[in-house]
């Protein structure tokens, strides 16, 4: 992929370039706002590595100009900043994803590559198969087996998250940060509600649930 990597920090810069290009990418450098900002108007980059803290502008501002701005480039965004109302804000301005810091390279590099993956012009980013459940993500239609599946708004979302990033482990914060309106505090056992309602519609009788619970730490969606 063609990345832009913003970060202002000299050395971690240096670290995330040299492990970006070793992963076969081909990699732009910005160290402020101003600079990251023109380049991502002006450029085609795949993906855009953004951290928070910058010069001259916030990650934030930049993530609101560029998407204001139809740039279809992915965002994945960099944060010291541990409250949950910053990823919030993240999310909701148009990041596809986020690492806190202080991070592994390996997890950076593993979120970049479900992003690239996600991007892939070789499966149509509308339509996501796994096993014989079809999402059309356009039209917001689940079959299984060929056989429509009736699936409430919420439903959908939850297992749209799941579908687009099989074999990843997800908190019940995080799925409510992508999908409820933080207007109010949400309740994350409601999680556990949509989580049951999709195992009965998608995998009644398995012996295995599609969906699985990892102790402790939230769910993810089984690759079959």
């Amino acid at each position: 992929m063609n990345i832009l990597s913003v970060e202002d920090e000299p050395q971690l810069a240096k670290h995330i370039a040299r492990a970006l290009t070793r992963s076969g990418h081909t990699v732009d450098s910005a160290d402020n706002g101003p600079d990251a900002l023109e380049k991502a108007l002006s450029r085609a980059y795949d993906l855009v590595v953004l951290d928070v803290n910058l010069p001259g502008c916030d990650g934030f501002e930049i993530l609101r100009r560029i998407r204001a701005a139809d740039v279809p480039s992915r965002v994945l965004m960099l944060t010291a900043r541990a409250d949950v109302m910053d990823r919030v804000q993240g999310l909701r301005s148009g990041a596809d994803d986020y690492v806190t810091k202080p991070f592994s390279m390996d997890e950076l590099l593993a979120r970049v590559e479900v992003l690239g993956r996600r991007g892939g012009a070789s499966i149509p980013e509308d339509m996501v198969h796994i096993g014989g459940i079809v999402m059309e993500v356009g039209k917001r239609r689940v079959t299984l087996q060929g056989e429509v599946v009736a699936l409430s708004p919420r439903e959908f979302d939850v297992l749209r998250i799941f579908m687009q990033e099989p074999g990843r482990v997800f908190s019940r914060d995080e799925i409510c940060e992508r999908i409820w309106n933080r207007e109010h505090e949400y309740d994350t056992r409601t999680v556990e509600i949509f989580i049951m309602r999709l195992r009965k519609k998608l995998c009644a009788g398995d012996e295995e649930p599609l969906i699985e619970t990892v102790r402790g730490v939230g769910y993810k969606m089984r690759r079959p």
